[in-house]
């Protein structure tokens, strides 16, 4: 990177913003490296903070000083060594994860500093302490460096060399390490002053523990994932996948699990928490995970290890004392975590599991940045969807475990963006080298490359009619997509009013596809809850036979329980708004009550929940825009434990937006694969998010039945699901309604006829219908022999062209 010259560094704050340039947040000139641009802008940024400041020490530039934003309350420690990229150090985040040696904090003393008096002199001759130091040098890599002081012995600046290259600015050498405690104990019999700053020791112990845990780990399971006391770990034997899981995390200490859903993540965190305890000492282990799972939590870490667990819960006040109480583990919802967060890092966890981290894959949310500041030796991260969407929500899971792993993310994006000549992202690119650098510290397997003896899974669309009224709102609604799309392709820009009316009308499509009772509360005209009787009649006439139903509306299941009370068929509802308290006994009751046949269920319940062992049929009244969610819900009857195979139905409203969404959002299945299951290394977007966006609502709106019965492939696990049947599609017609007919589009028999022509046109080109073509015996003319349209179709068409004829005559002068 391009050094910044020293003179231009030691100007005032005033002559220098008259010679530097004033960068763009945004945009890169393209004169100017990625990182020398980055830098620029916290320079830019940190000079014109008007934070606070304290000089801790009696040096008036070379010392250490505390910055404070007084207005975000932050405080950080600044540690000013001279006035080049590297040469100090700030504790604030950004510092630590940018890779630049610098950030707004260093800038702005930097400033600060160069304008008081002797203090462009002092940077100009440079830092020259009597006393040496052992730093943790921030850069594309951390290392560990020493500066000797000017009154370093001769003995202790002999041993120095040995552990530490002068050529390589004083960087500790790979055998250093091991004497690293001798060299410490050296200077202090020499009397010589060897400062060692916290963040250096700390990384010091990193590296230390993780030697000790690979020894450890190696001594007490000597044949790995086979030794015979890791099958005595718990009280159930773990599949040889599920011991190799739980020895990575402890051996990396910070780790993801991203396995499948279905291959038992939780059994491996509790596996790897009975290590910690075992022979690491591990005492207090803190479970964060959304509510609705706390509870199962609770129960399988009885069942498994036979640990007690308290799950933390009630107000505030309550909570509190909760923290006070002794225990081995504790569980919590992300919900509270920001509020509690005091009273966990009080509590002081060794082991910090994170389940269903999907939660935190926004980096600005208020539980991401709270889990990230629990301060834990060790820590464990399960999801099946670690990336849902962005590259970026990959990268705020993985800084909870290892903040340096992937680099800042200016330069991950950098790296793996593809943009056109416009600056638009494009594509990533280079994936398979990013799942290459996650190796360390993430595993992930799929169901079909360690359980060849799971039940196969068997996933069917079945299209439903629509009724009239139903038609109306979803056209309706489609006419006001229609319009904003226009509007969007003129101006390639949405105003905040067209976003808000874009949203509503894909919401309102969506839920008219499953009854008007959706939208307005009172009417119910639909054919799914219907249909999904028939199939449940179906179902039942086995007597142990259960499913579990997902919609993501509640006002679905308010209609299928009035069906199911009117039959005398048990079940229970599962949403959000259930108590937490309350969740527990509703699982509870599905598992054990014989009579409880139905597990009604929105989004809520499609993570974490463990339903494989009741019901072996799941069915979706519609499908969520998101892939990742859609096999979320599957995940909770399709998993390990379930012994029957598993069948999968899909209630599709025939040729509305629900049958144009089943061949979209491939992109992010395509992302997911290349980052983590080995797939294609380049994921092209052919355009900006907001463009891909738009034309996956046009895709999804304006697509005909016909079209998408074609296109669309079917939502698959370890089988492909079969095309639909044409038994199991309903005519179009309402059953006992004659009042309403579908009407015909008049122009469909006339198209139907040119496609007919240029078809034929084609075979004749190739010869392959020479019988379509036929000589008049008198003129010797060719021809070609076409089929008629039936009289009827004719007059229709004669009808409808008279029509648009007059529409488009001129008006007549009064």
């Amino acid at each position: 990177m391009p050094s910044i010259p020293r003179s231009r560094r030691a100007r005032s704050p005033r002559a220098r913003k008259s010679l530097e340039p004033r960068y763009s947040r945004t945009h890169r000139p393209d004169e100017v490296p990625i990182e020398h641009w980055q830098a620029a802008l916290r320079r830019q940024f940190g000079r014109e903070q008007s934070f606070e400041w304290e000089n801790l020490g009696s040096e008036p530039v070379f010392s250490e000083f505390v910055v404070c934003n007084p207005d975000s309350g932050g405080r950080y420690r600044v540690a000013i060594r001279g006035a080049g990229l590297g040469d100090n150090y700030c504790a604030c985040p950004d510092f630590a994860t940018n890779e630049l040696g610098t950030c707004k904090h260093v800038e702005f003393l930097l400033a600060k500093l160069a304008a008081r008096r002797g203090g462009k002199t002092a940077f100009k001759n440079g830092y020259a302490p009597t006393y040496s130091e052992l730093y943790l040098h921030y850069g594309a890599q951390r290392n560990l460096r020493l500066r000797p002081g000017s009154d370093c012995p001769p003995a202790l600046a002999q041993q120095a060399r040995r552990l530490f290259d002068p050529d390589a600015d004083w960087r500790l050498r790979d055998s250093g390490l091991s004497h690293l405690e001798d060299f410490i104990a050296a200077a202090g019999k020499a009397g010589h002053d060897l400062r060692c700053y916290e963040d250096a020791l700390n990384y010091v112990a990193q590296l230390r523990d993780a030697g000790t845990r690979a020894q450890r780990l190696a001594e007490v399971y000597p044949k790995g994932a086979a030794s015979s006391a890791l099958k005595k770990l718990l009280k159930v034997p773990l599949f040889p996948y599920q011991a190799e899981g739980a020895l990575f995390a402890v051996r990396a200490g910070r780790a993801l699990i991203g396995d499948e859903m279905g291959l038992g993540k939780t059994v491996q965190a509790i596996a790897v928490a009975e290590i910690y305890a075992r022979h690491f000492g591990v005492e207090r282990v803190l479970v964060v995970c959304p509510t609705s799972l706390k509870h199962q939590w609770q129960r399988e870490l009885q069942r498994f290890a036979g640990r007690e667990a308290q799950v933390i819960q009630g107000g505030q006040g309550l909570r509190r004392q909760q923290y006070r109480e002794p225990a081995f583990c504790k569980i919590v919802n992300y919900d509270v975590l920001a509020r509690d967060l005091d009273d966990i890092r009080g509590w002081a966890p060794d082991l910090v599991i994170a389940d269903e981290a999907q939660r935190i894959k926004n980096w600005n949310t208020v539980a991401a940045r709270a889990l990230k500041r629990i301060d834990s030796p060790h820590a464990l991260v399960l999801t099946g969807t670690p990336l849902e969407n962005r590259l970026e929500e990959l990268v705020s899971i993985v800084q909870f475990v290892d903040r340096h792993r992937l680099g800042p993310t200016w330069k991950l994006l950098h790296d793996h963006q593809q943009r056109d000549e416009g600056g638009r992202v494009t594509g990533y690119v280079g994936l398979d080298r990013l799942g290459r650098t996650l190796a360390p510290i993430l595993i992930r397997r799929r169901k079909a490359d360690v359980l060849d003896e799971l039940p196969q899974r068997l996933d069917k669309h079945f299209f439903v009619p629509m009724t009239p009224q139903q038609q109306a709102v979803h056209e309706e609604n489609r006419e006001t997509v229609a319009r904003i799309i226009q509007r969007w392709r003129r101006m390639k820009f949405l105003a905040d009013a067209d976003q808000r009316a874009l949203t509503c009308a894909l919401q309102n499509m969506r839920m008219a596809c499953n009854s008007t009772f959706l939208l307005d509360g009172q009417t119910d005209h639909g054919c799914k809850v219907d249909e999904l009787l028939t199939l449940l009649e179906e179902l039942f006439e086995q007597p142990d036979a259960k499913v579990v139903i997902f919609s993501q509306w509640l006002r679905t299941h308010e209609l299928i329980r009035r069906r199911l009370e009117q039959r005398g068929w048990g079940h229970v509802l599962f949403h959000g708004g259930v108590p937490g308290a309350q969740r527990g006994a509703l699982v509870s009751r599905f598992h054990d009550d014989p009579d409880c046949r139905v597990f009604l269920s929105t989004d809520a319940g499609g993570i974490g929940l463990n339903l494989q062992h009741a019901a072996s049929t799941v069915v979706n009244m519609d499908l969520p825009w998101n892939p990742a969610v859609l096999e979320q819900r599957i995940g909770r009857v399709h998993r390990l434990g379930q012994t029957r195979g598993v069948r999968v139905v899909n209630f599709i409203a025939e040729g509305t937006i629900e049958e144009g969404m089943l061949s979209l959002l491939a992109f992010k299945k395509s992302l997911f694969a290349g980052v983590l299951d080995g797939g294609s290394a380049e994921v092209f977007l052919h355009g900006t998010r907001l463009s891909k966006f738009m034309e996956t609502v046009e895709a999804a709106t304006g697509a005909t039945t016909g079209e998408m019965r074609t296109a669309a492939p079917a939502e698959s696990g370890m089988s492909a699901a079969p095309e639909p049947q044409p038994a199991e599609s309903t005519p179009q017609v309402v059953p006992g309604d004659t009042s309403e007919k579908v009407v015909d589009n008049p122009w469909a028999d006339l198209l139907d006829a040119g496609l007919k022509l240029v078809t034929t046109l084609a075979e004749v080109q190739n010869g392959s219908a020479e019988s379509a073509v036929e000589t008049d015996p008198r003129s010797g003319q060719s021809y070609l022999r076409l089929p008629m349209p039936p009289p009827e179709t004719l007059h229709k068409l004669a009808v409808s062209l008279s029509e648009l004829v007059k529409a488009l005559q001129p008006p007549r002068a009064p």
